[in-house]
């Protein structure tokens, strides 16, 4: 049991700097879903039910819209369904004493940097381990939700509209630094931005469809233009 409880908290101690970063990013969020009309405990409930940034964010811009549940659906399907291949590959990586179930269980906090933590372990990584790793991003994705959302009504709007843009800061540091490195990245990003705006010209197209179209247009671009050939992932 001692050694099952020390396994969890070295897992803690590797997830505090993925805490600390999501609770910045979910502070943004708890006060756009303030600012968008929800109350507190749906921005919280929001936040843990479903631990996605991305998806999360695209989902309230629709839900401020007023967009219906099949383009919430549809668009929180493309945003997040990276995270089926990401467990695909993280299964591999468990010890195999870790039962169906709980790989089930554990699999609601596969996260992008939760899934590189665990995949750059030595070994196989045990349940316990990944519990400890899951426990402290949740809380601080949970947490800054909460705190952005309550204190929304306090802060000034300047200080509102400065703490709005993390997000946007947030996604540019995902895609700049493998744009810059690689070329195919860097003509996908800029087929998807060159389409966004010409959808965003449209006016009867919501802007839960034009996520929708310019995910699938640039992940097809992507996949025919660049073909990742066997011979080069053996």
């Amino acid at each position: 049991m001692n050694q099952k409880f020390s396994v969890i908290i070295r897992g803690m101690k590797d997830g505090f700097p993925i805490c600390l970063g999501y609770f910045s990013v979910s502070f943004a969020f708890g006060m756009e879903a303030v600012g968008a009309g929800l109350p507190v405990w749906t921005a919280l409930l929001i936040s843990m039910t479903n631990l996605t940034s991305a998806g999360q964010f695209a989902g309230l811009t629709l839900i401020a819209s007023g967009g219906g549940f099949l383009e919430l659906a549809v668009t929180t399907l493309i945003i997040n369904i990276r995270y089926t291949l990401m467990s695909f590959s993280l299964s591999q990586k468990f010890s195999s004493a870790v039962s169906r179930p709980i790989r089930v269980l554990l699999a609601f906090c596969n996260t992008d940097e939760i899934f590189a933590v665990a995949m750059g372990q030595e070994g196989k990584v045990t349940a316990p381990y990944f519990l400890g790793l899951s426990i402290t991003p949740y809380l601080g994705w949970a947490l800054g939700t909460f705190f952005g959302a309550a204190a929304s009504g306090l802060l000034p709007s300047s200080m509102q509209s400065a703490l709005g843009i993390a997000i946007y800061g947030m996604f540019l540091a995902i895609f700049i630094p493998p744009a810059r490195q690689s070329r195919p990245i860097l003509l996908v990003v800029l087929f998807a931005g060159i389409l966004g705006f010409f959808l965003s010209l449209i006016p009867f197209l919501s802007s839960g469809w034009r996520i929708i179209l310019c995910a699938v247009a640039a992940s097809l671009f992507g996949a025919l233009r660049f073909p990742i050939r066997e011979e080069e992932t053996a």
